[in-house]
């Protein structure tokens, strides 16, 4: 007997993350024992279906990568999943959209954003029984936002975009905002940083790793950079809707953009690399500003989040979050070790890059009052070799670009 005849799972592919974890939720409701399994876009979803044929899948028709349609096109092209029952749920349903799909078979057609109650009584016709107690009334498990959290944790989406970015984008579109200001906005937003770092690392062949927005913009171009970061500005909750949440975001911002200004200054007086130091500064607190992006998707679920539950997340999951996405977008090595200086400095070899952003945090640390010149019996400054007047002459509190 084959893998795919004695294990029975539903596959979820969904843009969205808390909408996939949404989905996965209600199949473990409805049938305690499925085994459910999330896609992260259309390619990783044809791939799992050839290796194993799922007994139901639940796909979003904007899906990354290949698109529901086209998933489904070319499952219903292969004999083992032609017959596989399919759940499409998509932002097209106009009449023309309809008429393409039909030929594919989907079990069910569904709108955005979907009716959960319509969906459940559709679900719960269409997996199979043996999988567990069946029926709609079957309690949801009791959620909390920290099992929300820990589901989210490995496949978030990232910061959500600063709010002048979004601005300057429409403006763009509408043909009101001039594109060299757009660009010197997307310096400053972390999200974007990230992103286009990873993409230029990803699509390069060259053997020297892309370390910095600036290089990666170089190498991607100025036209697919903007593709991306509008993408990116498409996503959901590329902007935070709670203001709670929308306040703690800008905040973050502004002490990344500090800190970059910061490590680009000392970084330029030491005659380093100030891009990387700048890019490095700008990405170091992402994982707070993904972590809340995350929390608003768990108030969009329907959660609740008191101020004690929001700063206790923020202490305690931060750091997973930074982590989680820096390995998932795969930034290079070298550029998350110059990252990670900015909190410790570790016990290996470490480059000047890296000592400047764990300076920067030092000086951005001192008390009010206190002399940057306490500081030259710390560990840093004596690798460094820096000057006592470079240190007090350090902008801690203001840095222009």
């Amino acid at each position: 007997m084959s893998i795919s005849a004695q294990v029975s799972f539903v596959l979820v592919a969904y843009n969205e993350p808390w909408r996939a974890d949404q989905l996965c939720q209600l199949v473990r409701e409805l049938r305690p024992g499925m085994r459910v399994q999330p896609a992260a876009d259309g390619h990783a979803a044809l791939e799992l279906c050839k290796r194993q044929v799922p007994s139901l899948l639940i796909v979003d028709g904007e899906l990354d990568g290949l698109d529901g349609r086209q998933l489904l096109r070319e499952l219903r092209r292969h004999g083992p999943t032609q017959r596989l029952p399919c759940v499409l749920i998509s932002a097209r349903t106009d009449t023309a959209s309809v008429r393409t799909v039909l030929p594919l078979a989907p079990a069910a057609y569904l709108g955005k954003p979907y009716d959960l109650d319509d969906l459940r009584q559709r679900l719960d016709k269409l997996l199979p029984r043996s999988a567990g107690r069946a029926g709609i009334t079957t309690p949801a498990s009791i959620d909390s936002v920290d099992s929300f959290l820990e589901r989210m944790r490995p496949h978030n989406r990232g910061a959500p975009l600063q709010e002048g970015v979004l601005v300057a984008l429409q403006r763009l579109q509408s043909g009101d905002q001039d594109f060299a200001e757009l660009e010197e906005l997307l310096t400053r937003d972390p999200q974007v940083t990230a992103r286009l770092i990873s993409v230029a690392s990803s699509g390069t062949q060259q053997a020297a790793p892309c370390l910095s927005l600036g290089e990666a913009q170089r190498r991607l171009g100025a036209a697919r950079s903007l593709q991306l970061v509008t993408e990116l500005a498409l996503q959901h909750n590329a902007r935070l809707i709670e203001p709670r949440l929308a306040e703690l975001g800008a905040q973050l911002g502004a002490q990344a953009l500090r800190t970059a200004r910061l490590a680009s200054w000392l970084a330029r007086q030491l005659k380093l690399d100030r891009e990387l130091c700048f890019s490095a500064g700008l990405l170091r607190n992402i994982g707070e500003l993904a972590l809340l992006r995350s929390l608003q998707d768990w108030l969009d679920s329907g959660g609740e989040l008191d101020e004690s539950s929001l700063q206790r997340c923020l202490r305690e999951r931060a750091a997973g979050f930074g982590s989680a996405l820096r390995a998932q977008w795969a930034l290079p090595l070298e550029l998350r070790q110059v990252i990670a200086a900015y909190y410790a400095l570790g016990a290996g070899a470490l480059s000047r890059e890296a000592l400047v952003l764990n300076l920067t945090r030092l000086l951005i640390d001192l008390p009010e009052g206190g002399e940057p010149a306490s500081l030259s019996g710390e560990r840093t400054v004596r690798l460094l070799r820096i000057d006592p007047d470079l240190l007090a002459r350090a902008p801690r509190h203001a840095v222009s670009g």
